[in-house]
């Protein structure tokens, strides 16, 4: 059974930083593109950043240089490195993981419950 579990969350002025971690079980993400999404009540989940099975990355244009996604040596922990926080990146944040040997295109099977960044201006 996989499972994802989210943490790092928090509250934070504007132009500050924070660290996402994604813990799993089950899974081991080398095999699998993982990612964070982020969304807003009422919002559409929006894909933040991914990392594919070789390691290559992508990010959404809103965070771009601010952002980074990065995994542990073991590859069974996903990060999300955030500087230069904006208000409009306050969202729940959640990780997700496709199953083995899919690409970051196609549907991400597994995701945790999520955790909630908010940022004050």
């Amino acid at each position: 059974q996989v499972q994802l579990v989210e943490s790092g969350g928090g509250s934070v002025q504007t132009g500050g930083s924070l660290r996402l971690s994604c813990a799993s079980s089950g899974i081991i993400f080398s095999d699998s593109c993982t990612a964070w999404f982020r969304q807003l009540p009422g919002n559409q989940r929006e894909r933040v950043a991914s990392i594919d099975a070789y390691g290559m990355t992508t990010y959404a244009d809103s965070v771009k240089g601010r952002f980074t996604v990065s995994q542990d040596v073991s590859k069974i922990t996903l990060y999300l490195s955030m500087d230069s926080l904006k208000p409009e990146d306050a969202a729940m944040y959640y990780c997700a993981a496709t199953r083995r040997w899919r690409a970051c295109d196609s549907d991400f099977a597994y995701w945790g419950q999520g955790t909630q960044v908010t940022v004050s201006s």
